[in-house]
């Protein structure tokens, strides 16, 4: 019986108890050397703990933040399988989403995928076990609203931009609502491709 149900016996009529943060996640890995320098790498973060079976990292005050479970025998990721699409880490700007990028860009690591979804400007990547990462910014104060909006029903993916243009733009000192409205979904077009 959780906490909501112990008052009255009915969770409806109950507060929502919901968890405080996500915690962590934890990769099957058959390359895992390759794939735990990758996302040190990406994330800035540092190595907690690591032994023969597993590999615990974080990037902030989590005791870890993502684990890795050292599998060597297990077959790579075939195509389309049922799961996970991708994981998704939101930046505080789109100028911290565009220097990272700017960092790990000569580290070699590269999104395969850059898109302006309308609610949040993405970059999409691929770690050594090709799983999908997404790091996004938000564009604008309220970006659940643009999901309502005659832009989202016409195009619900997005538009494409290209990444190294957009670092010049901010560079040059362009704001975060500059940044975002470039190739925006509400155009239709890529103003950068």
């Amino acid at each position: 019986m959780t906490t909501a149900q112990t008052k009255t016996g009915n969770p409806e009529n109950e507060a929502r108890i919901v968890p405080a943060r996500m915690a962590h996640l934890v990769y099957r890995c058959a390359r895992r050397a390759e794939t735990v320098a990758w996302y040190l790498k990406l994330f800035q973060a540092q190595l907690v703990f690591e032994d023969n079976v597993l590999t615990f990292i974080t990037y902030d005050d989590e005791h870890h933040r993502l684990a890795f479970f050292n599998m060597p025998d297990i077959p790579a990721r075939q195509g389309e399988t049922a799961g996970v699409h991708h994981v998704a880490y939101t930046y505080d700007s789109i100028g911290d989403l565009l220097a990272t990028y700017a960092r790990v860009k000569p580290l070699g690591i590269q999104p395969f995928w850059c898109i302006n979804h309308g609610p949040t400007t993405s970059l999409y990547f691929r770690d050594p076990e090709g799983n999908e990462i997404e790091l996004q910014a938000d564009n604008g104060d309220d970006p659940g609203a643009y999901f309502q909006s005659e832009a989202f029903a016409k195009n619900p993916i997005g538009v494409e931009f290209d990444p190294d243009e957009l670092v010049r733009m901010w560079q040059a000192g362009a704001s975060d609502k500059e940044l975002s409205a470039v190739g925006t979904a509400a155009t239709g077009k890529s103003t950068i491709m």
